[in-house]
């Protein structure tokens, strides 16, 4: 990467040179956190601040107030979804990595449709923000737990960088994934097309939603909605 690419050039305004500087400690603190996360992996801590500087300068560029999300909780998961990119299209990973880099990045979409929609609607009351936390709370667990299971083969086993499971759990997990599978595929079509590409495929949920016609703040309703689907039909299975 360019060293110059993830620094402020002459065409940024105060505003966002302002939000980029003010906000710079994010890329230190979420560079350290993934790495803790990910443990020893083909990348170093500067690689991650690298990543988060260019999606920190994004996020300070585009930025919209009327949003109504504060900008240092839209630009963390700017900065953190710019570090899980950029690992990822940075060259071959473990399987390990590569799993739980899906799984972090299917949470953060979770959270910003999670945002967006607070901030577009009127405070709850207590009783209807309890039922939100809970969504949220669900919708949160099974983004990680369908970017974990999704990323793993249909069969026992696992690369040698993994923790083994004994045959037991093996089958429990080959069960939950073929549960998953059978309720991405009757899942409404842009739904389903959404989560095979971005799960299934190796395709970021931007680059998915782009090619349904969608811009990034409708691809991530969409993806929350079919992560919605998905955590209350495993719980009518009673397979979660």
């Amino acid at each position: 990467m360019d060293a110059n690419e993830n620094r402020p050039a002459a065409f940024d305004t105060p505003e966002s040179l302002d939000r980029f500087r003010r906000e710079l400690d994010l890329v230190d603190l979420n560079a350290r956190q993934l790495a803790r996360q990910l443990g020893d992996g083909p990348f170093t801590i500067d690689d991650l601040r690298s990543f988060g500087r260019e999606g920190l300068l994004a996020a300070a560029r585009t930025f919209e107030p009327e949003r109504g999300v504060p900008f240092r909780r839209w630009a963390n998961l700017r900065v953190r979804g710019a570090m899980v990119d950029g690992l990822r299209q940075s060259g071959s990973l473990p399987r390990r990595i590569y799993r739980d880099l899906r799984a972090l990045a299917a949470a953060d979409a979770v959270q910003e449709a999670y945002d967006e929609e607070g901030a577009a609607q009127p405070a709850p009351g207590p009783e209807a923000a309890d039922g939100r936390l809970t969504q949220y709370l669900a919708g949160l667990a099974t983004a990680i737990a369908v970017g974990m299971i999704a990323s793993e083969p249909l069969t026992p086993g696992g690369d040698s960088a993994s923790r083994q499971p004994n045959p037991e759990e093996a089958l429990i997990d080959v069960d939950l994934a073929v549960h998953l599978k059978g309720i991405v595929e009757s899942l409404p079509d842009a739904e389903r097309t959404l989560v095979e590409r971005h799960y299934y495929g190796d395709e970021t949920l931007d680059q998915a939603a782009a090619s349904l016609g969608l811009s990034k703040s409708w691809g991530s309703r969409l993806h929350a909605r079919a992560i919605d689907r998905i955590a209350r039909e495993l719980r009518r299975l009673g397979v979660t």
